[in-house]
């Protein structure tokens, strides 16, 4: 099984926006010696705790202190964003990393104000309604099959280097959007556990192969999850804590606070996150929590009912270095480098 890792670029506990930064770069070059496939970084937009907000921005810096791990997007929010200017940016990323660029898309809301803030026209509300055609478009240049009839057809637009694309989502559009255009999809499993079974059934059943440079002949998906990995389970329930607080806040509206230190997360919280069985591996819990054995035997079953052979880790932490401490624990007990 391969594993790879979304990174949040946290505002660590006793440390500054700037110390995120490094932590992201440190993160991608530990990353790549212990044997992950890819990391892509994240959007998030009015966070003081996050710092991830332009994943095109981080994406170079990233790839330029790697040398072999696939680098991208998770996500690109499209729904912001010009499709054309969206395409110019990854094609001149394949440019500048041949081989190893990630064009993750997705779509989300911010909150009223944000999502006008991100908009050039502020005379219209912002909407997804129109996802559809975004995406449509955005793989249109990609591909370069505009009807010739169609003004864009006349843009001239260099596509000979490209990177991989993905479709991202925690809801059945997405899965049938990735299924009709023949994309890979990547599932938020850490959004969506409950449902992520019935939603990649849609993408799989619904799947049709595509020739084109970016799909694929045959489904392709790989399924994201929360995963908390330490020595005892104490220790990884423990790890959970700021990120278990953090989602709390941000479900009440709170998007100002900084990710608190694990003690501080659980006296917050009034005790450790509980440890939740994997009951079902088609309806895994919010977070996989537990030792590197206990993790390894449920991300299997998982995969093998999912039919994935990748799973993307998230593991947001204030605490850098047994966030390091997590991924090397999984790496040893998957054998990523062999």
């Amino acid at each position: 099984m391969k594993l790879s890792l979304i990174d949040l670029s946290v505002v660590p506990v006793g440390g500054d926006r700037h110390q995120a930064v490094l932590n992201t770069i440190d993160t991608a070059q530990r990353a790549e010696a212990l044997g992950f496939e890819r990391i892509w970084l994240a959007e998030h937009h009015a966070s003081n705790g996050l710092i991830g907000r332009a994943p095109e921005v981080l994406i170079p810096m990233v790839a330029a202190k790697t040398n072999t791990i696939k680098v991208g997007s998770g996500s690109v929010l499209l729904n912001h964003y010009s499709p054309y200017k969206v395409a110019e940016n990854f094609t001149l990323l394949a440019e500048m990393f041949p081989g190893r660029i990630d064009m993750g898309i997705g779509r989300a809301t911010n909150g009223l104000y944000v999502d006008i803030a991100l908009q050039r026209n502020r005379n219209e509300r912002p909407h997804t309604s129109d996802s559809a055609e975004q995406l449509a478009e955005l793989m249109a240049w990609m591909h370069g099959d505009f009807e010739a009839d169609h003004p864009f057809h006349l843009v001239n637009f260099d596509r000979s280097y490209q990177p991989d694309a993905w479709l991202l989502g925690s809801s059945s559009w997405s899965a049938q959007a990735a299924a009709y255009l023949g994309m890979p999809y990547a599932f938020a499993g850490f959004i969506n556990p409950q449902q992520a079974y019935s939603i990649s059934r849609i993408y799989k059943d619904q799947f049709r192969p595509s020739e084109k440079a970016l799909c694929s002949t045959t489904p392709k998906m790989i399924l994201a999850l929360w995963v908390f990995c330490a020595e005892t389970e104490e220790e990884a329930a423990r790890m959970a804590a700021p990120i278990a607080l953090s989602m709390k806040r941000l479900m009440q509206g709170d998007t100002s606070s900084l990710m608190e230190s694990e003690d501080r997360a659980i006296e917050l919280l009034g005790g450790v996150p509980p440890i939740e069985p994997l009951d079902d591996p088609r309806m895994p819990p919010r977070f996989l929590i537990g030792t590197p054995e206990q993790i390894e035997q449920s991300l299997h079953a998982i995969a093998e009912v999912f039919e994935v052979d990748e799973i993307m880790i998230q593991c947001g932490s204030p605490h850098h270095e047994k966030r390091m401490r997590s991924l090397e624990l999984l790496s040893q007990q998957f054998k990523l480098k062999q």
